[in-house]
């Protein structure tokens, strides 16, 4: 009864966002933008450029908030928007490179993540080339398909698995790289 319950109150949330309640909208806003600033810091190194675009894809939510259907969650709608907002935005900036240059990668040795904080996690990504970080986000991260990554990149799928290879191999280095410093260290 909870779930129908909860449904039903986002449903009444967004009726009354859509007919421009600015109470109901700031609900919304709150409950949501929390998430969606990390989904926007995933692609997005700089914490200030990536609240600007966090607001920019708040903007297009809720100028397309009748367009939303009630099909499927709500929230996934919006980070949908966010992810869009941000690959529009490095593609204007000219930020992605999906070239398929070749990369030498050294040998390391593939080791746990079990006693890595999130934030080290995310250091570790943010180093990644822009066009490994967006695939690396886009299949690992938000789940899409490749050939879903392809289509929403303008690239074919085997760029995209390429680059998806390219961003594991190097994060596992950079990964090896960021231990050996750290046992040394002590």
């Amino acid at each position: 009864m909870k779930i129908i319950s909860l449904h039903n109150k986002e449903k009444s949330l967004i009726k009354k966002a859509i007919d421009n309640n600015r109470e109901a909208q700031q609900q919304l806003f709150e409950q949501f933008s929390p998430k969606m600033l990390g989904v926007c810091r995933q692609y997005v190194k700089d914490l200030h450029h990536a609240e600007d675009l966090m607001l920019q894809g708040f903007l297009k939510v809720f100028t397309n908030l009748d367009k939303f259907k009630h099909e499927g969650s709500f929230e996934g709608w919006i980070r949908r928007i966010m992810v869009n907002t941000c690959i529009s935005y490095l593609r204007k900036k000219n930020l992605i490179d999906l070239s398929d240059e070749e990369f030498v990668f050294n040998d390391a040795a593939t080791e746990s993540l079990e006693n890595t904080s999130v934030e080290d996690i995310q250091k570790l990504i943010d180093q990644l080339p822009e066009g490994y970080k967006m695939v690396f986000n886009l299949f690992a991260i938000e789940g899409y398909k490749h050939s879903e990554i392809a289509e929403k990149l303008g690239v074919s799928e085997s760029t995209s698995k390429s680059q998806l290879f390219k961003a594991r191999k190097l994060l596992q280095e950079n990964y090896y790289k960021m231990n050996k410093r750290v046992h040394e260290n002590k």
